[in-house]
């Protein structure tokens, strides 16, 4: 409006210029009067002469111009008009309530809806994705929102339009305005609009009207373009055989190609099926990479290839497992390459017999419901001994720590590095900074013993002004940072070394130098043990040291009933050799008797969950024995129970509630306590809660349990 009043205002000029040289004449008539009186009076009647020709036509040019600019501003306006109307873009103006004041000719179109039905109807009835909240007030900032209406999906676009008559304001914008009071005008006048009849006719002379605009984007071609895109997604994934060796150890010789065809068939079959590529790389080992469309329907079946292969017998005595990994919606291929990577080292560390899917902002978990199989070589625990040797021979210092609330498997593990390290004269602390009674029956062997000195026990602030560049940091019993004895340990760190039997999870340590994590060992205890015997030939372990492992073992198997294997027994040799007695160490953990009665109230108030799940709620009280060691022993009784295949153990520890589980047949009870939040390996495993009551957690647990259970999870 401002360019057309300024090419007004020139026009007008340009109309008067001609009236302004009528002065200039009559001064000129002036001076030749001054000159010539004959000049002048001939002067004077050509300057009379000019002005009668000059206004009248300026009179006549300006009728005549007025009335060209209004014809061509009425063209111009019935232009915007019918633009705007049939504009593509469905478009229409809604008041502050969002009815639907006026719509253009596609809004009607794509509704399937006349304009005058249109205008009885607020944008809420006619598209059920919008809400009153979606329109703005005066300050708000568009609103953008996607919907679907009729089978299309629509990008819908909410805002506020404040039109100024007699400001700067487009022409399109001033034509919206008056079409949609002229509408405002119309409408009928029920109960709830006549105030606001009112006030559009008092804005309306005011100058100022604020109106609410929509837009609706057809987004399905698009959509449908990009999903398509999003599909055709390479993902890429490595399918590992676990137990490979011992299968084939096993096996007659004979066999061993049948088996390996048939491996082969059933991995290519299933792939075939969802249109992947598969290549051997090793002969345990496969690549594969597939359309991302496929992956929901492996999810939707939960990999059965894991069960599929598991079902081969051609005379095994073993059940043949696979672990499998998948790498999706990073940036490139190669960095879901290496998240597959990642994920089977994450696979592995829990077990194997699982798929582990790893994308950039979550981790999920199929299958993990067998036990797994025990790694009958000592390869691995050779080499890893080994290279902790190179790596210690390059320090002057260890400190050994595990995790919070240390229960002997830990304390025994930490003594038996403490014992490697010592054994190549290096200096050696174990940080604990509480004394659980989980371990102090044999705690006080080594701070009353002067051989050990007063150093070998520090706590996290000595720990950390201790530790430098030739310091080495060495964890056991956990691969969690945020269970450590002192977190902070690690970051300070330069070399960290991890030794636990535990399943890893997704919170790793990820800066270990060197990590050993096997989870098929039944305790910490027993993996030092091994190392030991690689470490140095001359090592000679001291009774309380025997001892403090032996108890790691017998604590953490249960007496020797769960997850043990041959090698768990041949550690125990190694142990009885070095001087451990089993009538020491047994006394040493007995209960009393008020503990012992405690245990049998846990026990006595188990209820059964599916006939084959025990469930205990009780409250322990503080005494000479740990409530920690107290649920979890009372867990370990169930076990004795018939019929029970699992056992958990829910207690209130002060303000929080904690889960014991255990497990004597194939159930895995890592998987059950995840989905809690919780943590552990295929037979123990463990779960803690804040801000909640027995009760609540109990009642989570049963029906996490009928869901797993419908589902074939457990």
């Amino acid at each position: 409006m401002n360019d057309n009043r300024h090419t007004d205002t020139r026009h007008e000029i340009y109309l008067q210029m001609p009236l302004y040289v009528i002065a200039l004449f009559v001064l000129c008539d002036i001076w030749m009067l001054t000159v010539s009186v004959v000049a002048g009076i001939v002067g004077i009647i050509f300057t009379a002469v000019y002005s009668v020709v000059v206004i009248v036509l300026y009179i006549s040019s300006r009728v005549s111009s007025e009335a060209a600019y209004a014809n061509r501003a009425m063209e111009n306006g019935r232009v915007q008009k019918d633009l705007i109307r049939e504009f593509p873009i469905p478009y229409a103006i809604l008041d502050k309530t969002g009815r639907l004041a006026w719509v253009n000719d596609e809004f009607a179109h794509i509704t399937n809806t006349s304009k005058r039905k249109l205008m009885r109807l607020t944008a809420m009835q006619v598209f059920e994705g919008l809400t009153h909240e979606m329109i703005p007030g005066e300050c708000d900032e568009p609103v953008h929102a996607d919907i679907e209406y009729d089978g299309k999906e629509y990008r819908v676009e909410i805002k506020n339009i404040r039109v100024n008559p007699d400001g700067p304001v487009d022409s399109v914008q001033e034509q919206e305005t008056s079409e949609h009071e002229e509408e405002m005008e119309n409408l009928p006048v029920t109960e709830d609009q006549p105030q606001e009849k009112k006030t559009i006719k008092r804005k309306k002379h005011t100058g100022v009207t604020n109106f609410t605009a929509m837009y609706l984007f057809d987004m399905t071609e698009r959509n449908k373009l990009a999903k398509e895109n999003e599909e055709q997604k390479l993902v890429t994934g490595l399918i590992y055989i676990d137990n490979y060796d011992e299968i084939f150890d096993d096996l007659e010789e004979v066999r061993h190609s049948l088996l390996v065809a048939l491996v082969d068939r059933k991995i290519n079959k299933y792939m075939a099926n969802v249109d992947a590529i598969v290549r051997s790389f090793e002969k345990d080992k496969y690549m594969f990479v597939m359309p991302k469309k496929y992956l929901p329907q492996l999810q939707e079946n939960k990999f059965a290839l894991l069960d599929e292969v598991k079902a081969i017998n051609i005379g095994n005595d073993l059940p043949l497992t696979l672990s499998i990994s998948l790498g999706t919606e990073y940036k490139s291929f190669i960095e879901d390459f290496e998240a597959a990577r990642s994920a089977m080292e994450l696979a592995l560390g829990r077990g194997g017999d699982q798929v582990v899917l790893k994308s950039n902002d979550k981790i999920t978990y199929y299958g993990g419901r067998s036990q797994g199989t025990e790694k009958s070589t000592r390869v691995k625990a050779r080499v890893k001994t080994l290279a902790f040797k190179e790596l210690l021979e390059t320090k002057e210092k260890v400190i050994i720590m595990a995790h919070k609330n240390p229960d002997m498997d830990a304390f025994g593990s930490a003594i038996g590095v403490y014992r490697m390290v010592n054994s190549m004269n290096k200096e050696a602390h174990i940080v604990i900074n509480e004394v659980s009674s989980a371990i102090s029956p044999i705690y006080g062997n080594f701070t009353a013993n002067s051989m050990y000195g007063d150093d070998m026990i520090i706590n996290n602030e000595q720990a950390i002004e201790m530790i430098n560049a030739d310091t080495m940091l060495v964890v056991v019993d956990v691969n969690n940072p945020s269970l450590t004895e002192c977190e902070e340990l690690i970051s300070y760190a330069k070399t960290v070394v991890v030794f636990d039997h535990h399943r890893q999870t997704k919170d790793v340590i990820a800066n270990a130098t060197l990590s050993y994590v096997e989870p098929f060992a039944s305790s910490a205890c027993e993996m030092i043990a091994e190392m030991l015997q690689y470490m140095d030939e001359k090592i000679k372990l001291r009774p309380s040291e025997a001892d403090a492992m032996y108890a790691g073992i017998l604590i953490d198997t249960d007496n020797f009933l769960t997850k043990t294997g041959v090698r768990t027994f041949e550690a125990a040799a190694y142990l009885r050799r070095s001087g451990a007695d089993v009538m020491r160490v047994r006394k040493m953990f007995r209960s009393d008797i008020d503990s012992y009665r405690q245990k049998a109230d846990g026990v006595r108030n188990a209820e059964m969950v599916l006939g084959m799940f025990a469930v205990s709620v009780f409250e322990p009280k503080e005494g000479p024995e740990s409530p920690i060691v107290l649920t979890a022993k009372v867990a370990n009784e169930m076990l004795n129970i018939a019929g029970v295949r699992a056992s958990f153990v829910i207690a209130q520890l002060g303000d929080d509630v904690k889960i014991s589980a255990r497990s004597i047949d194939d159930v895995n009870v890592q998987i059950i306590m995840e989905r809690m939040g919780g943590g552990g390996h295929a037979n123990i495993a463990a779960a803690q809660f804040t801000n909640t009551t027995k009760e609540e957690v109990k009642e989570q647990l049963v029906n996490l349990l009928e869901e797993m259970y419908k589902e074939g999870d457990i």
